[in-house]
């Protein structure tokens, strides 16, 4: 029997770049591999949304087109809203007993979060919500509904995976059983793509990022907007001159090559002499990378002209998921003595 993988994305816009060469290109090799679950975090995506649920729901069809437009199967991989798997909720009530506050409050990753939103919007300490400062546990609830072993992640995301380790070795001594997998990080083998600031990761809220969904159009002004430096040298050096470095990393990776190779495909072109110059890189970059995203783009389009299409394939996946999250809960509850 194949192992059973989960992944997922917050539904808070459509996805990008970052998230295709981050880790949707490696998820759809994984497809063959594993018995897939992808999650649509609706709820998670709510902890720092919840004063917008409009953008979370029409978000949440935007990311499942995205993620069949690059070539994810149906017939092979389950797709499910977090929201309409009750069991899940469940779990993260059981799981909540497991946890203390401060343990919460000192995970790497929701400490980096919520240094990251003081600085963006101010937010101080008391700000935090108990659903966002929860959510590790929710994610932990999320992994093991369908008893998970493999979970891809970013390698900032592991302290979110020790987490749920814990929460299971600890929920199988209290309770005296081996219901959960230990779940294993797998960290995704593509690259950490920065916004077209060239500062910090793509993210919608930061307004950096090019869209699967872009149109070509879109696409050229976007990069052409892309800051650089004052050098006007294309190199490839992320530590001293990551602008730059950011834009020709996705040009190795959308012509197949490494960022060494790009250098001297660029230089073979004349990109470092005085008559070519970033806006002449920028126009090219711009060219390959639309005709890179056309094919997912076209699909794109055809999958969103059938509305019916994706409800049908969520519809399809909750029905999946529900009933192995069933079998799991079962067991938990035995587990619990809370059967009756």
């Amino acid at each position: 029997m194949r192992k059973i993988l989960l992944t997922g994305d917050r539904p808070t816009g459509p996805l990008h770049i970052g998230h295709l060469f981050g880790s949707l290109l490696s998820r759809r090799e994984l497809q063959d591999q594993y018995e897939s679950y992808i999650m649509i975090a609706d709820v998670q995506a709510l902890t720092d949304n919840f004063e917008n649920p409009q953008k979370v729901h029409e978000s949440v069809y935007e990311v499942a087109a995205d993620n069949l437009a690059i070539g994810l199967d149906p017939e092979k991989v389950s797709f499910f809203i977090q929201s309409q798997i009750p069991q899940i909720a469940e779990l993260t009530v059981f799981y909540s007993n497991l946890v203390t506050v401060n343990t919460l409050r000192r995970n790497p990753t929701v400490k980096a979060e919520i240094a990251q939103k003081q600085k963006l919007f101010g937010q101080d300490g008391e700000s935090v919500t108990y659903g966002f400062l929860g959510y590790p546990v929710s994610q932990a609830a999320d992994i093991t509904f369908v008893r998970g072993e493999i979970v891809p992640v970013g390698e900032e995301q592991l302290p979110m995976i020790e987490q749920t380790r814990e929460i299971v070795e600890k929920f199988h001594r209290i309770y005296n059983c081996n219901i959960f997998p230990i779940p294993q990080a797998k960290l995704s083998p593509g690259s950490r793509i920065l916004g077209l600031d060239g500062k910090t990761k793509m993210s919608k809220s930061l307004n950096n990022t090019i869209f699967l969904k872009d149109t070509p159009e879109d696409t050229v002004e976007k990069l052409k907007t892309a800051k650089t430096d004052s050098e006007r040298r294309i190199d490839y050096d992320p530590e001293n001159r990551p602008e730059i470095s950011n834009l020709v990393l996705i040009y190795s990776i959308i012509n197949n090559i490494k960022p060494a190779e790009a250098i001297t495909d660029l230089e073979n072109q004349g990109y470092n002499s005085p008559a070519k110059g970033y806006g002449h890189f920028k126009a090219q970059l711009a060219d390959n990378l639309n005709g890179y995203l056309k094919p997912i783009r076209e699909r794109r389009k055809e999958i969103t002209a059938d509305p019916s299409y994706i409800k049908n394939i969520l519809e399809t996946g909750r029905d999946q998921a529900i009933a192995k999250a069933e079998e799991t809960m079962a067991l938990v509850r035995s587990a619990m003595q809370i059967n009756y």
